[in-house]
C-alpha cells in the first residue's frame, strides 16, 4: 500500500482556497452557534453571519522583540507589484517641517541652540514601492548633538544614501536666526530675525552647498520722490513719497571649501541695500530712517542688480538666484523681480505662488 504525505508548505492554489472557503460555509450553515464559537477567530469572520471576533481593550505590557519586530508588515519597503499609478521615479519624496534643536557656530566663535524646521527628501527609482520616512529622523537625532549647522547635514545626507540606497538626497534646515543691531542714531540695541536656511544637495554624486536668507528692507519709489519734490518745489504743496516694507529672498550656492557665516549673508545684503527695516527706535531714529531713504530710492529692478553686484564680487559664492517682492502702499499689486547666475537656479517655470511666498508677517 502506498502512503502519500501531503506537501503542508505548498502554497495552495486560488482554486483550492475558493474550494475550502466554500467547505467551511457548507459546514457553518449546519453548525450551531456553540460549535462556530469554537472556530478560530483568524477564520471565524469568513463565516456568513458570524460576529467580528471580540478584541482586548486593555493596554498590554508587551515587550517587542526580534522575532516580532520581523513580522510586522512593511508596505513601503514592499515589492514593486505593490506600487500604486504608474512606476515612475520620484525626484524627491520624505518629509517636510520636521523640528528639533541644532546648534550653529556664530561668527564670534560663539554658539546658539535654535530650533530648526526640517526637510529631508531622496530620489525613488521606479521599481521601489516606498521609503522609511522615520529614518530621516532617526539620523538628524543621531548627529544632532554631535555636531554644528552643516556638519549634522552632511552626515545625515551620508545616512540617507546608505539607508535608504537612494541615488540624490536633499536636506535643508530653516532656522530664525537673532542678530543685535543698532539703532541709526539713538545707540539703541534690539535683536533683528533672519529667516535662513542651510540647504545641502547630492545629485548624481555632486554636493552642492546652498545658503537662503530672506532680508527685509524699505523701499521708496525714485518716481514718487521726484513727483513730491516737484509739488514742493513748484507749488509749495506738501507731499510725501510711497515706500513699502520690502523682501528679498536670496539664495546662494557655496564654492567647495568656502565658508560663509550668516553673518557674512546677512552683511553682504546690507551693504547692497542699506535700507534694512528697524528695531527699536527713538523719534532721532525715525528722522534718520526718512533720510536714508530719501538718500537711496530704488526700484525692485535696482534692488535685483544691487545684490547681484555684491554677490559676484565674493569669490566665496557661485551660482546665485535674487528674489525681490516690493510690496506697494501706492498700488493694490507688488512689483517684483527675479535674477539668477548659473545653472542651479535656472528655471524657465515659475511657482505660481513664489513672489506671494515673500511677504513678510513679522
Amino acid at each position: 500500500m502506498n502512503i502519500h504525505t501531503p506537501d503542508f508548505d505548498r502554497k495552495p492554489s486560488r482554486e483550492e482556497a475558493a474550494a475550502a472557503l466554500a467547505t467551511l460555509r457548507q459546514w457553518a450553515g449546519k453548525a450551531s452557534d456553540d460549535e462556530i464559537a469554537t472556530l478560530d477567530s483568524a477564520v471565524g469572520y469568513l463565516v456568513p453571519g458570524q460576529a467580528y471576533p471580540a478584541l482586548s481593550r486593555t493596554y498590554p505590557q508587551f515587550r517587542v522583540d526580534d522575532a516580532y519586530r520581523a513580522s510586522l508588515p512593511d508596505l513601503q519597503n514592499g515589492p514593486s507589484s505593490l506600487i500604486v499609478g504608474a512606476k515612475q521615479r520620484i525626484q524627491h519624496v520624505g518629509i517636510s517641517n520636521f523640528r528639533l534643536p541644532i546648534r550653529y557656530e556664530t561668527r564670534d566663535g560663539g554658539e546658539i541652540v535654535l530650533e530648526t524646521s526640517v526637510t529631508g527628501t531622496v530620489s525613488l527609482e521606479a521599481e521601489k514601492k516606498g521609503i522609511n520616512m522615520s529614518r530621516i529622523m532617526r539620523s538628524f537625532y543621531g548627529h544632532a548633538q554631535k555636531a554644528f549647522s552643516f556638519g549634522v547635514v552632511e552626515a545625515a545626507l551620508d545616512d540617507y544614501i546608505a539607508d535608504l540606497g537612494s541615488f540624490d538626497a536633499r536636506i535643508q534646515m530653516r532656522v530664525s536666526f537673532p542678530m543685535q543691531i543698532t539703532s541709526l542714531r539713538s545707540g539703541l540695541v534690539g535683536w533683528q530675525y533672519y529667516d535662513l536656511a542651510l540647504e545641502l544637495v547630492e545629485v548624481a554624486g555632486v554636493r552642492k552647498k546652498i545658503v537662503h536668507l530672506d532680508y527685509v528692507y524699505s523701499s521708496t519709489c525714485p518716481c514718487s520722490l521726484e513727483l513730491s519734490e516737484h509739488a514742493r518745489m513748484t507749488r509749495g504743496q506738501l507731499a510725501t513719497p510711497h515706500s513699502q516694507r520690502s523682501v528679498a529672498r536670496i539664495s546662494v550656492v557655496l564654492k567647495p571649501g568656502a565658508v560663509m557665516w550668516f553673518e557674512d549673508l546677512v552683511d553682504l545684503a546690507r551693504a547692497a541695500v542699506v535700507t534694512e527695516t528697524q528695531v527699536m527706535v527713538k523719534r532721532e531714529d525715525e528722522q534718520a530712517f526718512a533720510e536714508l531713504n530719501a538718500a537711496n530710492p530704488i526700484f525692485v529692478e535696482d534692488a535685483a542688480r544691487s545684490f547681484c553686484e555684491q554677490l559676484k564680487a565674493d569669490r566665496r559664492i557661485g551660482d546665485f538666484r535674487v528674489i525681490a517682492s516690493h510690496q506697494e502702499s501706492l498700488h493694490s499689486h507688488d512689483a517684483v523681480s527675479l535674477l539668477t547666475e548659473g545653472e542651479t537656479f535656472a528655471a524657465e517655470s515659475l511657482d505660481p505662488r513664489l513672489f506671494q511666498s515673500l511677504i513678510h508677517a513679522g
